[in-house]
């Protein structure tokens, strides 16, 4: 059980300082509407580090359930632990979503465009093209799990992969370059707990003239980092060092 706690601790401080800069950068009266992309991605580095060396050497910081199978697939995860672990990691990402909306509750009464509206909650693509979108989530997926298992040791001995406090850094600087070199297409969910979670609480917050939450898409930020990382770890598997 400590284990499914730190990741939910984990995910939970993930999604607050993740969305917290999309909710500053994008909402009606805040402070930072200059931070443009780049400062976006810089943040949710900063809270890859956070949530990693929070929950790092209790858990192992997956913070992500295509991590979490992409390992599990890879030998170096017990497949028993796998549910409880993508449950902690959604319900994390409710909570920590829940508390950037807390923190930013009068910029959400100012705002009316429904669209930037979810846009703070859950991923939405530039250009809508499922196919596409969903080969972008896989790519960008594939890049931080098959990072993440280098990063974690790359070994393929009988030791599992884990992270551990310092491999926080190398981690965050991994996402910051997803961000700015990936993320563009679809926003770079390459994490299915990172875009349900917060869309499912865009759909119970009472966020006044919130419209849909554009379930017909939400299929694409699960199945896509899904794909990529499984292809992540059979890739692993396949160069066997």
């Amino acid at each position: 059980m400590t284990q499914y706690l730190f990741e939910f601790i984990g995910t939970s401080m993930l999604l607050l300082l993740g969305n917290g800069i999309v909710a500053n950068a994008i909402l009606k009266g805040t402070k930072g509407s200059d931070s443009g992309w780049v400062g976006i991605s810089l943040a949710w580095g900063i809270a890859v580090f956070t949530g990693v060396f929070i929950s790092a050497d209790v858990s192992g910081a997956h913070l992500n359930p295509a991590v979490t199978i992409g390992l599990a697939t890879a030998g170096k995860f017990s497949w028993h632990l796998v549910p409880g672990y993508i449950i902690a990691q959604t319900l994390g990402a409710m909570l920590g979503t829940t508390l950037v909306w807390l923190t930013y509750k009068k910029q959400y009464d100012a705002t009316e465009d429904q669209s930037v509206l979810l846009a703070t909650f859950a991923t939405g693509p530039a250009i809508r093209s499922p196919l596409w979108n969903f080969i972008t989530e896989v790519i960008g997926t594939f890049a931080l799990v098959f990072g993440v298992m280098y990063i974690a040791g790359g070994t393929m001995g009988n030791e599992p992969v884990k992270l551990g406090s310092l491999d926080a850094l190398p981690v965050a600087l991994l996402v910051i370059g997803i961000g700015l070199s990936l993320g563009g297409p679809t926003g770079y969910a390459i994490n299915p707990a990172r875009d349900l979670g917060p869309r499912i609480m865009h759909a119970l917050l009472p966020l006044k003239g919130k419209g849909g939450s554009d379930w017909g898409y939400a299929l694409i930020p699960i199945l896509g980092p899904l794909t990529g990382g499984v292809l992540a770890a059979l890739v692993f598997l396949a160069i066997g060092i």
